[in-house]
């Protein structure tokens, strides 16, 4: 079977649960949000998959083989997080052919024309890369590679607007032209919703949503109206937020809405978008 499949990946530092019975699967030739708030254990489960770091308990298959400890199932895969495995000293286009070594037919032509795009000399050293650079030159790394499976961990950190827009563009191209598994995990969700096929939502170590992006927003609504009207058509629904404004109410809802409930003409229904969607399924603030 194509794909990665998380079959109860469990993960504790110390005490501490990170993650917790997780069991789902990154289809072959998507692109993928991996989205959760800070801790919620989206690095952890990115190093997990990629054999950084054991599970507690639980496996990782890619195409139907047991990724760990095993150098054929992990070729598939690379990791772009924050982490700088480079020496200082190394010239970028260097890391290119180290690259080659591990992961073989490194795409050059593509490296080097977007190194032009982004305005990045080869030339310099790893070490004086400003943040924004270094995660540049990690993206284009990851999309020169041959695998199969691309994890992108939080690839826009201190990129400008002209620089995420570039980068967005960039991925689009290169999937269209190859199409493979992106997965990329942030926190811009407004940004990068436009690109993403599917989405999985981890909340304290726990996947709560997985599913088409079209899917999941068909689900996503704001109900908003008086109190009293808007409380008793949402009375059976799953309510994951509620704002209010003078006498205005807003609840929002993720689920199917119950057609044969009421709708009075004072309340409005809208779908959310990805960000809104996010926000109130994953604050622990909510009101219930």
């Amino acid at each position: 079977m194509k794909g990665i499949q998380i079959q109860g990946v469990e993960k504790s530092f110390s005490k501490r649960k990170i993650l917790q019975e997780l069991d789902f699967t990154f289809e072959a030739h998507k692109i993928y949000g991996l989205l959760g708030r800070n801790g919620a254990g989206k690095s952890t489960l990115l190093n997990i998959i990629t054999d950084r770091i054991f599970a507690t308990s639980g496996q990782v298959i890619v195409d139907g083989e047991v990724a760990k400890n095993n150098d054929a199932a992990l070729s598939k895969i690379y990791l772009s997080s924050e982490m700088n495995a480079y020496p200082a000293s190394i010239r970028l286009e260097k890391i290119f052919k180290m690259t080659e070594l591990f992961y073989g037919d490194f795409d050059y032509t593509l490296a080097n024309n977007l190194a032009k795009q982004f305005d990045l000399d080869l030339q310099q050293k790893f070490g004086k890369l400003s943040t924004g650079y270094r995660n540049i030159f990690k993206f284009i790394v990851a999309l020169g590679v041959p695998a199969e499976y691309i994890f992108l961990d939080e690839p826009t950190l201190g990129l400008d607007a002209n620089h995420r827009d570039l980068l967005y563009q960039s991925l689009s191209t290169s999937y269209i032209e190859r199409p493979r598994t992106f997965v990329i995990a942030t926190h811009l969700i407004g940004e990068v919703a436009s690109l993403l096929e599917r989405v999985v939502v981890i909340d304290q170590g726990q996947v709560i949503i997985n599913g088409d992006l079209e899917d999941v927003l068909e689900q996503s609504y704001l109900i908003s109206g008086p109190e009293k009207e808007v409380s008793e058509y949402t009375k059976n629904l799953n309510v994951i937020g509620k704002e209010r404004l003078g006498k205005i109410s807003s609840y929002y809802v993720y689920g199917k809405l119950d057609d044969e409930c009421f709708l009075p003409d004072v309340v409005t229904i809208e779908h959310l978008d990805l960000q809104q969607l996010f926000i109130h399924l994953t604050n622990p603030r909510k009101e219930q």
